[in-house]
């Protein structure tokens, strides 16, 4: 259903069953997936590419040109996938040259007042709380939560399952299934309760546990750290993702 106050450009292609609210424009070159509903007074500007069953609250903006004074009007997207929410005043910009996009991956909660940067790329399932702030070219891996109000530096990178308490100042890399708070930006513990629910058994949560244990509680520099993670720790996807996360920072990662 499309009210008479709604401002839809005719180039726009809308999917079947998406009801866009009064008081909201479409520009052109705008993608809108079957089932979606888009709220009151939300601007979408051309490249946005929306999947199905999006929802995006008012007041949001999707796909503006990017903040960025290097940006010359390259043609470029910002991609929502299936079934994200999208709530009031978020802004997600579209990307530049560096990546051509900005995603947002499937099954996401982006709440109130986040700012999605050009060139960020978030991972499925990551709920993103109220005012976070992404600067661009920064990657949230998969099952991410970032706390409320918190800021991550350009081209940060935040590993799969990480749990990122609120008000948190995001300067280093945070590698995958942890948990961080405090400032500076500080290891908390791995987030094994988040682990749990997505189904990893006790014994790899144990052995992620062991791989952080050489890493933050022995005295160990990064560089023998990780010898140690790859002598002592069996071979498995998330050893390994462990370890090729931590050598292929190039900020560095948050401290012990």
């Amino acid at each position: 259903m499309n009210y008479p106050l709604t401002s839809i450009n005719p180039n726009a292609i809308i999917g079947s069953n998406v009801q866009i609210d009064p008081f909201t424009v479409i520009h052109e070159d705008v993608q809108i997936g079957e089932g979606s509903w888009i709220g009151s007074n939300v601007t979408i500007f051309p490249g946005a590419r929306i999947g199905k069953n999006v929802k995006i609250f008012p007041g949001a903006v999707i796909s503006a040109i990017p903040q960025d004074l290097k940006f010359g009007g390259e043609i470029t997207t910002a991609e929502i996938g299936d079934n994200t929410t999208i709530r009031e005043c978020v802004t997600v910009n579209r990307g530049t040259s560096d990546r051509q996009k900005t995603v947002i991956g499937p099954n996401c909660l982006i709440m109130a007042y986040v700012h999605i940067a050009h060139d960020c790329v978030i991972g499925n399932q990551c709920i993103i709380a109220n005012a976070v702030q992404l600067a661009g070219h920064v990657n949230v891996g998969d099952f991410a939560i970032i706390g409320g109000s918190s800021a991550v530096h350009q081209f940060g990178q935040i590993g799969r399952h990480v749990m990122i308490s609120g008000g948190s100042l995001v300067r280093k890399d945070v590698p995958p299934f942890t948990k961080s708070g405090r400032e500076p930006l500080t290891y908390a513990g791995v987030n094994s309760i988040g682990l749990k629910r997505r189904g990893f058994t006790d014994e790899l949560i144990n052995e992620i546990q062991e791989a952080y244990r050489f890493l933050y509680n022995k005295g160990l520099n990064t560089h023998d750290a990780l010898e140690q993670i790859e002598k002592s720790i069996r071979k498995s996807p998330e050893r390994d993702e462990i370890i090729d996360f931590i050598r292929n920072s190039e900020r560095g990662i948050m401290k012990g």
